[in-house]
């Protein structure tokens, strides 16, 4: 466990721990005082004003109480990202390196207590938790390696006596803004290769999930991070995110790297845009998910329902359309209902074997209600689901009290046409629509057909449709008989058309995101040489040789 000592206003994050307020939570978790962490040192919001973070699985336990962060608090952090970039942007990539490896290992050392305050804080289960921390920990052992590797190059001149290198920089000053729904892996996805490449961050966590977020910087620290490098601010996206975001038009933010929704990542890349920098934009999804006659049945199943309900749909690589051929829509509807309908769920720091737990907030779970308007107001023809659980309105396997936290059913709808709104807009929730294809061209053309093109898969047994599905599809991530969730940290993870603006997080390719490359020319003659002009041209001698005469 991490020693816990109490915490005073201004002191070195490291010189203090977690201060606990009175609290009165029926299960004996405590309320913590969060704060700030900017150059190092634990402040609260400027005006004194506090926001609360509690757990959707039981929405009396509060976890603890943050500061609701003032243009005034953002403006401080990014000043001490600013101040401390000159150090840390020259010190050798293999120090920095090995300060990521050990915040690596401090993340294995305290898994347990991280994956139970995250399940605790936004109600994922235990092994959905563990799996988002072990993302984190792989993302930092795989970055420790590659600052030894931030190679540039040797390049050969057209001219004498003269050589050229390329050199990776790193960009400044990063504003780190990720979702809730990953509160672990996705921000160690975006500053980990930020700071491997020579940046600083301001980060501002995911409103519902301020204690994890305080937790994980303070282990950061932990791993010898200089003050400065990563600074915490709390707040709302309206907030302090936005905050964050109008300081690229004051010239105090060099890059912004955002997972969110698609208006939101719109409005941040035109800030950035006319300010000529540089943003990393991961949006929303409508995910189709491809059944065709060869699949094995079985586990077309198994992936539809798993990427349809695991996190209680809340995933951006979630299943939205799932597109199942004539042949086969009957029998598989049949099959997956069966699944559907047997659904536990419920809180996994209580029961076990649950799918999936409540939503991330009662924000989510409104936001949900609205969304499934959509398919409500349509044509579609629901097979499961009745919105909110409650005691008089449950599904069978729900296990608990239901109006202790914010659960929701899980929703079908069949028959879904491609002129329906709910077949092109993102719902983000427990519900998936199925579409019918008559063949596989008309398959592909509805996987194409949302606006979106994040995640991507199809279930065949036919090499040739598999080809052709992925060469064919417009999207950032595939998957061959697998579904349409997942993620490794040595594969680059993003979208394309609504789902994002082409870059990527994870993998080697994540570091074009945070570096800009730097050319060098060394001229070594002592003399001004001229690339184009003072290159010798090279005759062409032409004989009259006639070859044929060889054949």
């Amino acid at each position: 466990m991490i020693e816990l000592y109490f915490a005073r206003h201004m002191t070195n994050v490291l010189e203090s721990g977690f201060e606990f307020m009175d609290a009165n939570n029926p299960n004996g978790s405590p309320k913590i005082k969060g704060y700030n962490i900017i150059n190092g040192k634990l402040q609260s919001a400027s005006n004194g004003e506090t926001f609360e973070s509690r757990n959707p699985a039981l929405l009396v336990d509060c976890l603890g109480e943050f500061p609701l962060s003032t243009k005034e608090d953002v403006h401080q952090a990014l000043k001490a990202a600013r101040d401390a970039f000159p150090s840390w942007s020259s010190t050798p990539a293999p120090t920095r390196g090995q300060i990521i490896g050990n915040m690596g290992r401090l993340l294995m050392q305290y898994k347990d207590d991280i994956v139970r305050v995250e399940t605790r804080e936004i109600g994922k289960t235990l092994k959905e938790s563990a799996g988002s921390v072990q993302e984190a920990i792989d993302t930092c052992l795989f970055f420790q390696s590659e600052g030894r590797r931030l190679y540039g190059q040797t390049v050969n001149s057209e001219l004498p006596d003269k050589e050229l290198f390329t050199y990776r920089r790193p960009l400044g000053v990063c504003g780190i803004i990720n979702a809730c729904n990953f509160p672990a892996a996705v921000p160690f996805w975006k500053m980990i290769p930020a700071i491997m490449c020579g940046n600083t961050c301001v980060w501002k966590s995911p409103q519902d999930a301020p204690l994890l977020s305080f937790m994980l910087t303070r282990i950061m620290h932990e791993s010898g991070l200089p003050n400065g490098v990563i600074n915490l601010v709390h707040g709302k996206g309206s907030g302090a995110g936005q905050h964050l975001v109008d300081a690229v038009d004051e010239g105090l933010v060099n890059k912004i790297s955002f997972t969110g929704s698609t208006p939101v990542g719109k409005m941040i890349g035109e800030v950035c845009g006319r300010n000529l920098v540089s943003a990393s934009l991961e949006l929303g999804g409508k995910n189709p998910l491809v059944i065709m006659p060869s699949a094995n049945m079985e586990n077309a199943v198994e992936g539809a329902y798993w990427a349809g309900f695991g996190t209680a749909g809340q995933r951006c690589t979630s299943l939205g359309n799932l597109i199942i051929h004539e042949d086969i829509y009957d029998e598989f509807i049949e099959k997956l209902m069966e699944k559907v309908e047997s659904t536990t769920i419920g809180d996994s720091m209580i029961h076990e074997n649950v799918l999936y737990g409540p939503m991330l907030s009662e924000k989510y779970a409104n936001d949900f209600l609205n969304d499934l308007q959509l398919c409500e107001k349509s044509s579609a023809r629901k097979l499961w689901g009745n919105g909110r659980i409650t005691s008089d309105n449950k599904p069978k396997n729900f296990l608990g009290k239901p109006e202790d936290g914010v659960y929701m059913w899980p929703h079908v709808y069949a028959d879904v046409t491609e002129d329906m709104a709910c077949f092109h807009e993102e719902i983000f929730g427990p519900a998936i629509t199925i579409v019918k294809a008559k063949d596989f061209e008309h398959a592909l053309h509805l996987a194409n057909a949302s606006p979106y093109g994040l995640s991507s898969a199809i279930y065949t047994n036919d090499r040739l449709e598999a080809y052709r599905y992925k060469t064919g599809i417009k999207a950032g991530m595939t998957g061959i008989n697998n579904s349409t969730t997942g993620a490794e940290a040595h594969l680059p993870f993003g979208g394309v058309k609504g789902s994002g603006n082409g870059t990527r997080e994870s993998g080697i390719w994540v570091i074009e995101a945070y570096s800009y490359w730097h050319a060098v020319n060394d001229e070594l003659s002592g003399k001004l040489q001229l690339a184009q002009m003072d290159v010798e041209d090279i005759e062409l001698i032409e004989e009259k040789v006639d070859y044929s005469s060889l054949t």
